[in-house]
C-alpha cells in the first residue's frame, strides 16, 4: 500500500509514440508480422508428376473428360480448373491458415506490403459458420467512427459477397489506398443487414501506453501500475522496457499487462515481452514438421520478475499469437493470472509462396505451445478469471476485476 496525493489518480505517465505502428491490417496478418506468416521464395519443386502421382489423378482426369464431353455450359480454363483443384485439397486439411489466395487478391496484397494500401481498423475472422466476423475494433479509427461493432458480420464489400472466400481474401477487398471508400453490408444479430459506407486511412495506435491507477479500498490506498501493448513490433522491446521501468518507480502494489485487442507481432519480441515477467525457464516452444522443436527460454534480467508482485494479464478474443505466448508463459509459470475472455487461438506459423500463375499458396509449417505443452493454435487460452466485455458499458469490467485480484493480493500480504 501507498499513500499518494489525490494528483496521480489515472495519471498517464507515458504514451510512448516515438514508433507508431501502421496497421494495415484486419486479422492478425501484416507485412511486418514475422509471427503471422512470412514470404518465401519458391524451392525448386518438380512441377511433373512423380512416382505414382500420375496414376493418382487418373480420376480428376477421367472427370475433366466427361464434363469436357457432356457439361451443358462453359468449363473454367485448364489454368482455373488446376488451382480449384489445389483448393479442394488445401481445404481437405482443415487449417484455416492454409490456403490459396487467388491472382487477383494476391496482387493487393503484395501492394500492401509496399505500404500503400490502409485499413479500416479492425480485425476480423472467418468464424466456425464461415461467415466474415469483426473480433475487435479500434477505438477512433474508421470502423469505430462509423459504429461497427464486434460480433458483425460483413456480409458483401462493395459489389462482392463474402461466401466461399478464406480470410486474406476477404481482407483484400477490404483494404485500399488511403481517402478511398469502402462499402460493407454488415448483419448484426437478428436485424436487418445494413449498408455502411467507410474510408480507408493509415491506423496509427501508439505500441506502448502506461498510467498509474489509484484506488482505496478499506481506507487505504494502492496504486496499481497499467501497462497496454497493442502490437509486437521492432521498437517495442526499448519502449516496453522503459515504460516498465517508469512505472515500477512509483512502487505500485502490482502491475496490469494489458493485451487485448493486439493481434501479435514478431516473435522475439514476444519472448523479450514475457521475460520482463517470467525470470526462468521456457516462454514458448516451436515444433515444425520433420524437426527438433524449438525451445525459447527466458532472457535475464527483467524487470518486474519478483513474484510477490502480483500480475494480472487483460486477454480477450482479439489477443492473437504473440500476445497469447506472453500470457500463456504468465499463466504457465504462475507469475500472475489471466483476466477477461478466451483468446483468439492463432498459434501457428505460414510461409506464402508466389506460384506461377500470380496466385499465393500459404502453408502452414510450424505451430506454437505454451512451456506445459499447451496448444495454442486452434485452442486459446482460458482465463483464470473469466469477465465478458460488454459493448458501450461505462465500466471496464475486465479492467476492474483484474485491479479487485491486484488488491486482494496486496491485502494479503
Amino acid at each position: 500500500m501507498r499513500r499518494v496525493s489525490g494528483a496521480l489518480r489515472m495519471m498517464v505517465l507515458a504514451a510512448v509514440t516515438a514508433s507508431v505502428v501502421v496497421c494495415s491490417f484486419l486479422a492478425g496478418y501484416g507485412a511486418h508480422w514475422a509471427s503471422g506468416w512470412q514470404r518465401a521464395a519458391v524451392p525448386t519443386v518438380s512441377t511433373e508428376p512423380e512416382g505414382d502421382e500420375a496414376e493418382g489423378f487418373r480420376l480428376f482426369w477421367q472427370g475433366w473428360h466427361l464434363l469436357q464431353q457432356d457439361y451443358y455450359g462453359d468449363l473454367p480454363g485448364m489454368e482455373d480448373a488446376a488451382r480449384a483443384a489445389l483448393k479442394g485439397v488445401v481445404q481437405t486439411l482443415g487449417d484455416p491458415y492454409t490456403v490459396v489466395v487467388d491472382p487477383k487478391y494476391a496482387a493487393i496484397l503484395r501492394e500492401d506490403m509496399t505500404g500503400s494500401f490502409e485499413g479500416i481498423g479492425a480485425v476480423v475472422r472467418i468464424n466456425e459458420a464461415g461467415r466474415l466476423e469483426i473480433v475487435e475494433v479500434f477505438p477512433g479509427q474508421p470502423a469505430a467512427e462509423a459504429g461497427l461493432r464486434r460480433g458483425d458480420l460483413i456480409l458483401q464489400v462493395d459489389d462482392t459477397v463474402i461466401e466461399n472466400m478464406n480470410v486474406l481474401e476477404a481482407v483484400a477487398l477490404i483494404r485500399g489506398p488511403e481517402g478511398t471508400p469502402v462499402r460493407l453490408l454488415v448483419q448484426r444479430g437478428e436485424e436487418k443487414p445494413f449498408s455502411v459506407t467507410l474510408v480507408r486511412r493509415k491506423i496509427e495506435i501508439p505500441s506502448v501506453e502506461t498510467r498509474v491507477l489509484e484506488r482505496t479500498v478499506d481506507g487505504e490506498e494502492y496504486l496499481i501500475g497499467y501497462i497496454r501493448l497493442t502490437d509486437f513490433n521492432a521498437a517495442v522491446p526499448q519502449q516496453f522496457g522503459a515504460a516498465l521501468r517508469a512505472l515500477l518507480s512509483y512502487q505500485p502494489d502490482g502491475l496490469i499487462l494489458d493485451l487485448r485487442g493486439n493481434p501479435g507481432g514478431y516473435l522475439h519480441v514476444a519472448v523479450e515481452v514475457a521475460s520482463q515477467f517470467v525470470g526462468q525457464g521456457t516462454i514458448v516452444t516451436e515444433r515444425r514438421k520433420g524437426g527438433d522443436p524449438r525451445v525459447f527460454t527466458a532472457i535475464p534480467g527483467g524487470l518486474a520478475t519478483n513474484p510477490d508482485l502480483p500480475l494480472a494479464v487483460l486477454v480477450n478474443m482479439a489477443s492473437a499469437s504473440a500476445s497469447e505466448i506472453v500470457a500463456g508463459a504468465v499463466q504457465d509459470s504462475g507469475r500472475g493470472v489471466l483476466v477477461g475472455e478466451k483468446t483468439f487461438g492463432k498459434g501457428s506459423v505460414q510461409l506464402a509462396y508466389a506460384l506461377d500463375d500470380g496466385s499465393e499458396l500459404r502453408i502452414t509449417t510450424a505451430r506454437w505451445f505454451t512451456p506445459s505443452g499447451r496448444a495454442i493454435h486452434g485452442e486459446g487460452l482460458e482465463p483464470d478469471i473469466p469477465v465478458e466485455e460488454a459493448e458501450d458499458a461505462q465500466v471496464d469490467a475486465p479492467l476492474e476485476a483484474a485491479v479487485g485480484y491486484i488488491v486482494q493480493k496486496a491485502q494479503e500480504k
